[in-house]
């Protein structure tokens, strides 16, 4: 879910030549991709000219034309429901006069060759049907998940205050594209406050406890003063829906109430950037520690006083601590889930995130963010384990055009 900028001319410009028009940086790529799709949906039509020309080739005793039955089978792969039909009527035709050709027709094997034919043809064009159901069901179950994913997470705004953001969420679950990783940037009376975590678990079952956390801290961002208040209530709100749940599955189960009630929680860490000071306030709640990115250099902010991870507060006693560090203008803080640093490679091997940043820690603040996605990706080889998430902060001047305080620029 990386974000993309968008820049506004105050000048009409002459447009450069279409390789290089950032208006149309998709052009090449769509083309790329017609192609890759065309060839194999060429194939059974290539293959139907092959076994053609073929058995016009070979000798009298040799007829290669059953294979002809390969090719409404493979249409109904790759080819929607009319072109299979289209080409299971073409193959007994064409295999008729490769018959007549050879003079076959009318002998007991080339009557029982178009039968078989005919047989495959209806049961690919039956297969190519439920294809096309299924994938129909699956664009409407990816639809939902897409709508459900952005009612749950709102897109991070491009700016807030005198911060620049940007955020990359992939979830383990390609094809749901919804997890238990979530995160929230406000503007509040109290300064700008980001919220990060990471709920225990993958998939639709965290999404009931990402939303509720997300939905509790949108309220007590502008409600709380203090940082570690937010904290204490958003602990409160994951207990209360582990009771809940525990109760539900003592209901369902009842040998199995209690039994899960340390594997579900949530690691948070929160983030505050209190108005006119530049510093960034931190508390920690059992969350991988943040980067900070200070002219060029890497550095691991490792908490003063570790919190319990949201839920298990009342079994830790740890209550939350603010850790405040110095975050002027140019200054970037890095804030990533688990699963940027405990996805492993086809060798179990975890990736490097602090070699990674050091090596993005130069360009500009998209760049940065779309080079640690790859990054990730190619060490899995685009196969997750776990969601990962992703959200990167740079303080710019301030800008005494900016909004005031309460107000969130939606994203685009």
């Amino acid at each position: 879910m990386t974000q993309h900028t968008t820049s506004e001319h105050t000048a009409p410009r002459p447009a450069p030549p279409a390789s290089t028009d950032p208006r149309r940086p998709a052009r090449t790529p769509r083309v790329r991709l017609a192609g890759a799709r065309a060839l194999p949906a060429a194939a059974p039509v290539l293959l139907m000219a092959v076994v053609a020309v073929t058995d016009l080739l070979t000798p009298d005793w040799l007829h290669v034309s059953p294979v002809m039955a390969a090719v409404p089978v493979l249409a109904s792969v790759l080819l929607p429901l009319w072109a299979t039909a289209s080409l299971a009527c073409a193959a007994p035709a064409v295999t008729a006069l490769l018959q007549a050709d050879a003079g076959q027709c009318g002998h007991p094997d080339s009557d029982v060759v178009l039968f078989s034919l005919f047989v495959v043809g209806l049961t690919s064009m039956a297969a190519c049907s439920l294809r096309g159901r299924r994938e129909r069901q699956l664009q409407q179950v990816r639809s939902v998940a897409e709508t459900a994913q952005r009612a749950l997470m709102h897109p991070l705004p491009h700016r807030l205050g005198p911060l620049a953001l940007r955020g990359v969420y992939l979830p383990a679950e390609s094809e749901a594209r919804i997890g238990g990783d979530f995160y929230e940037a406000l503007q509040t009376p109290y300064g700008n406050r980001i919220l990060i975590g990471d709920v225990r678990g993958k998939g639709l079952p965290a999404v009931g406890a990402s939303a509720a956390l997300l939905g509790a801290f949108r309220e007590l961002a502008y409600q709380e003063r203090s940082l570690t208040r937010v904290a204490e209530r958003l602990d409160e709100r994951a207990r209360r829906q582990i009771a809940a749940v525990d109760a539900l599955a003592g209901e369902e189960r009842p040998d199995a109430s209690g039994s899960l009630f340390t594997e579900r929680f949530a690691t948070a860490l929160l983030v505050e950037f209190p108005p006119g000071e530049p510093v960034a306030r931190l508390v920690h709640c059992g969350h991988p520690e943040p980067f900070l990115v200070r002219a060029g250099q890497v550095h691991g902010v490792l908490p003063d006083r570790p919190g319990a991870p949201l839920g298990l507060g009342d079994l830790l006693e740890t209550e939350p601590a603010v850790q405040t560090v110095p975050f002027g203008p140019g200054d970037r803080l890095l804030l990533y889930t688990d699963g940027f640093i405990e996805a492993r490679d086809r060798r179990g091997r975890f990736p490097d995130l602090t070699a990674h940043v050091e090596a993005h820690a130069g360009r500009p603040l998209e760049a940065m963010v779309a080079g640690l996605r790859r990054d990730l990706l190619r060490h899995v080889h685009g196969d997750l384990g776990d969601d990962a998430a992703l959200v990167a902060l740079e303080r710019l001047p301030e800008d005494p055009r900016s909004p005031g305080p309460g107000h969130r620029r939606p994203g685009p």
